[in-house]
């Protein structure tokens, strides 16, 4: 690992982009590292942000429920100006589920696990009916279904089934995998999304008719399976706040769901019940929850350290992994620096972004109204003030190092603020760019914004599925993630230097920023 970083860093000052780097001292190092691990109140933020928030579905009641106390408990800890702040606008709306009961009822009795689709609609009290097998593969297959699904229960086909298997269900990475991970990767492969396909666009467009096919014909529910380990998972559906009120759909697990489609395939009768009861509300926004430790020196205090993860979660489970994880890291962060009485020069600002899951809402409008008008190609005010941005959302696991998305540049100064680190396993840099979460807000315009390189653990069996509680939440890795946090924010906010802005940005965000 060592002499891949240090090719990587020749190769910089070749370039003549190279920067002296300084670390700060190894006995801030171990005062960094002696708070989070002997002082450490992870257990108690775990505690608190799943069992005492429970699930946060973007603009949700339960949403706006865990502003206010995350806002509380940041007083509670003495950040400066603990606040909820305005992200965008939301056309979906509120919602919320109070009561789900799922059961087959016929041939025999069985209670399912069950989780109700985001912003589908609710059943008439207990109801019950016969299940109806609904296979459509073209749009004339709809005329067979006509007048026929009312006051029954459809169970669409099978599109997931369970396959054993025999690797670990939780792991860890291994030097061989880290190693191969820090080797630059480009020239990379095209990854511009392919254009769509004729067979891609029939699909979609029969989607589309199904979806409108049953809101006519109003079955009293209708069942999918997503999930495994007889756990469902959690998801949502096409709606905005205004529109009528869609179908109740219902997910089972794989298993669940598999059977009743075995029967009804077998010519069996298959009865259910279900009372699902859920809440629209018209809350057509997107919070973030702000606060920061304000910058001490008078040239650089107006210059922001961003370190953040994402609020909200699915409805299904307590958002444990994802991602009440990267929020309790980013707090305890917070909270060892607080607790050391280290006055930064630029400040750190904490940012638990809103709406991620539906499509990063949070972090991009942040962005729109501090850093970069898209509708107007300018920069605002805080972009050059922009020092740094790390961000954690996949999962518990140990950070293992960092993916520095391409942004050459920063390799020197992650290079010499990682070395008190590497005894605690944080050892690859990667100009690696991984995507999917609100750092990529950030990147696209090209500033300095890191996403971690985490250990996996059983993140991909767990993620969006009602077993994401605090059981997924590895205390021991979070503590470690806490440290790593607060040192690299701690170096970022007193180092002279700041890590460039990519080449060319922000103009060239004009053509990446919608």
């Amino acid at each position: 690992m060592k002499k891949i970083v240090w090719l990587l860093t020749s190769a910089l000052f070749v370039n003549g982009i190279g920067y002296a780097q300084t670390c700060l001292s190894g006995s801030l190092a171990y005062q960094v590292k002696n708070e989070a691990f002997n002082n450490s109140q992870i257990e108690a933020l775990s505690q608190f942000m799943t069992d005492d928030l429970g699930p946060r579905l973007a603009a949700s009641q339960m949403k706006l429920r865990a502003e206010n106390m995350v806002v509380d408990k940041l007083i509670e800890m003495e950040m400066a100006n603990p606040r909820t702040e305005f992200a965008t606008e939301f056309a979906k709306g509120g919602w919320d589920n109070n009561k789900t009961y799922v059961a087959m009822t016929a041939p025999y009795y069985c209670s399912f696990a069950a989780n109700p689709k985001a912003w589908t609609g609710s059943t008439n009290g207990l109801v019950s009916g016969d299940c109806v097998l609904f296979e459509a593969k073209t749009a004339d297959d709809l005329e067979q279904y006509k007048g026929q699904l009312g006051g029954k229960i459809v169970l669409m086909p099978v599109t997931q089934t369970f396959e054993m298997s025999f690797e670990p269900l939780a792991k860890r990475l291994t030097a061989d995998e880290l190693a191969q991970m820090a080797q630059d990767p480009r020239p990379a492969p095209d990854r511009r999304r392919p254009p769509m396909t004729g067979d891609f666009k029939a699909m979609m467009e029969l989607q589309q008719l199904i979806s409108a096919f049953l809101t006519e014909e109003q079955p009293l529910a209708v069942i999918s399976g997503s999930g495994s380990f007889n756990v469902p998972s959690s998801r949502g559906v096409q709606y905005k706040s205004g529109d009528s009120e869609p179908v109740a759909e219902i997910i089972l697990p794989i298993e669940d769901h598999g059977r009743m489609v075995r029967m009804l395939k077998k010519g069996q009768s298959v009865t259910m019940e279900l009372d699902i009861n859920n809440t629209f509300t018209d809350n057509q926004q997107i919070n973030n929850v702000i606060a920061e430790i304000p910058g001490t020196d008078p040239k650089l205090k107006n210059q922001i350290v961003l370190i953040g993860a994402h609020l909200d979660s699915w409805h299904g489970g307590t958002g444990a992994a994802d991602n009440a994880s990267g929020c309790i890291v980013m707090m305890e962060a917070m909270r060892i620096i607080k607790a050391l009485g280290i006055d930064p020069r630029r400040t750190i600002r904490i940012a638990l972004w809103g709406g991620e899951e539906q499509g990063l809402y949070g972090s991009r409008g942040y962005a729109n109204n501090r850093l970069y008008d898209a509708k107007d190609k300018k920069k605002l005010p805080e972009y050059d003030d922009f020092a740094l941005y790390l961000n954690m959302d996949n999962g518990s696991g140990r950070f293992r190092g960092i993916y520095l998305e391409e942004n050459d540049a920063a390799v020197p100064f992650m290079e010499a603020w990682m070395e008190p680190l590497q005894s605690l396993g944080f050892t690859t840099l990667t100009l690696r760019k991984t995507g999917s979460t609100d750092h990529v807000t950030f990147n696209r315009l090209g500033l300095p914004a890191y996403q971690f390189i985490q250990d996996p653990l059983e993140y991909r069996r767990t993620y969006h599925t009602v077993m994401d509680t605090y059981e997924r939440l590895a205390l021991d890795d979070l503590k470690v993630d806490a440290a790593i946090v607060a040192w690299l924010a701690l170096n970022a906010a007193m180092d002279n230097n700041t890590i460039p802005v990519k080449a060319g940005y922000p103009e060239l965000a004009e053509v990446m920023v919608r």
